[in-house]
C-alpha cells in the first residue's frame, strides 16, 4: 500500500514547514517537514537551510521507508484511512515506537477498535502532554477509523 494524499496531507498540517534547521519540543534539530535524518549527507544543524523542492524529497523518501514498515509489521487487512494513520504516526514517531506499542499488537491481533484508541496514548513529549500532540493523534485516530 501507498499512502494517500489525505495522509500525506495530515502529515504535512501537523508537521509544518520549516526550511530553517529548529529545535523540535525535545530538542531535536528538525528541518523541512519534520526531518531529523541527514540532508544529503549532512546532520541537521542550526544553520541550515533548505528550499521546498528540498523538504518535498525529504518527505517522499521518508513516506516511502514508513510504508514499508507499516506494511511489514502490520499482519491484518487494513483500509486507507488505517494504513494513512499508521504511516503518520510511524513519521513522527519512529518505527520503534510503533513496533513495541500496544496499538501494534491489538491491531494484529484483530482488535481495530482498541488499536484505534491506543492513538490518544501517544501525545507526550519529555514527559508533558502538548497540545499539538493531542490533536494530531484525535486526527490519526479519526482516520484510522474513517
Amino acid at each position: 500500500m501507498q499512502i494517500s494524499n489525505k495522509g500525506i496531507a495530515l502529515i504535512k498540517q501537523f508537521e509544518g514547514l520549516e526550511l530553517q534547521a529548529y529545535q523540535d519540543s525535545v530538542g531535536v534539530w528538525t528541518i523541512g517537514y519534520g526531518w531529523t535524518q541527514p540532508v544529503d549527507g549532512k546532520p541537521v544543524t542550526k544553520s541550515m537551510v533548505i528550499k521546498p523542492e528540498t523538504a518535498e524529497r525529504l518527505l517522499k523518501i521518508g513516506l516511502v521507508s514508513y510504508e514499508s514498515d507499516v506494511s511489514k509489521l502490520v499482519k491484518v487487512k487494513l483500509t486507507q484511512g488505517q494504513f494513512d494513520a499508521l504511516v503518520s504516526f510511524a513519521y513522527n514517531l519512529g518505527v520503534r515506537s510503533l513496533s513495541t506499542s500496544t496499538l501494534l499488537k491489538k491491531l494484529n491481533a484483530g482488535d481495530y477498535r482498541g488499536a484505534a484508541d491506543e492513538f490518544l496514548r501517544w501525545n507526550k513529549a519529555g514527559g508533558q502532554v502538548l497540545a499539538g500532540l493531542t490533536r494530531r493523534r484525535e486526527a490519526e485516530r479519526a482516520l484510522f477509523l474513517s
